[in-house]
């Protein structure tokens, strides 16, 4: 069921939406600086409102207030942090610009492509690819975010448990890099299908 009545725009899944918009300039304020404990804290409002991303969407389903609105912001509040997180550590040689730009430009090209499709009363449905790439992201930039050595394992400290962050995230980055490529081309193919009809 897809509610848009002008007074479902304030409802608690788009509510979350917003959240994750607005907690933007704060992960921004938060990698200006690239200290441990910035990025610590930094990681922590981009899982917080990695779950939102999650939990808007559940609760939309779950409450049956799917709104035309909130199926236009959920996606573009993703690309925002997911990019906003990127270009942030970018002056910290933490990831390779040509991964960015990959990235980047693919949201850009896909979400054209969408709006194109809308206008002509096509939906095309996002893929499994997509949501796996979305998936790989946020552990990528989760990684980078923390970047230092970290030894300790609920509670434990020692030298054997030491965990390089920035490794981690580069290895499910490099994942992201792929699954975004495949998920462009992915989409383009079908998009010329339907189109091309």
């Amino acid at each position: 069921m897809t509610t848009n009545r002008p007074n479902q725009i304030l409802n608690l899944p788009n509510i979350l939406t917003m959240t994750r918009i607005a907690a933007i300039p704060l992960l921004a304020v938060l990698l200006l600086s690239p200290s441990r404990n910035s990025g610590f804290w930094a990681a922590a409002v981009f899982a917080l409102a990695s779950i939102t991303d999650w939990l808007d969407g559940y609760l939309a389903r779950r409450m049956g207030i799917v709104t035309v609105f909130g199926k236009f912001l959920d996606p573009i509040a993703d690309k925002m942090i997911v990019m906003a997180a990127m270009v942030m550590i970018l002056p910290f040689g933490r990831v390779p610009a040509w991964m960015v730009l990959v990235i980047l430009g693919r949201e850009i090209i896909i979400t054209g492509l969408r709006g194109i499709a809308s206008s002509e009363g096509i939906v095309i449905q996002a893929s499994d690819l997509g949501k796996f790439k979305t998936i790989f992201q946020i552990v990528a930039i989760l990684g980078l975010i923390l970047h230092y050595d970290y030894n300790w394992f609920f509670g434990i400290v020692h030298p054997l448990l030491t965990v390089n962050m920035h490794n981690i995230g580069m290895f499910y980055l490099w994942i992201a890099t792929i699954l975004t490529i495949w998920s462009g081309v992915d989409y383009l193919a079908r998009f010329i299908k339907v189109i091309v009809r």
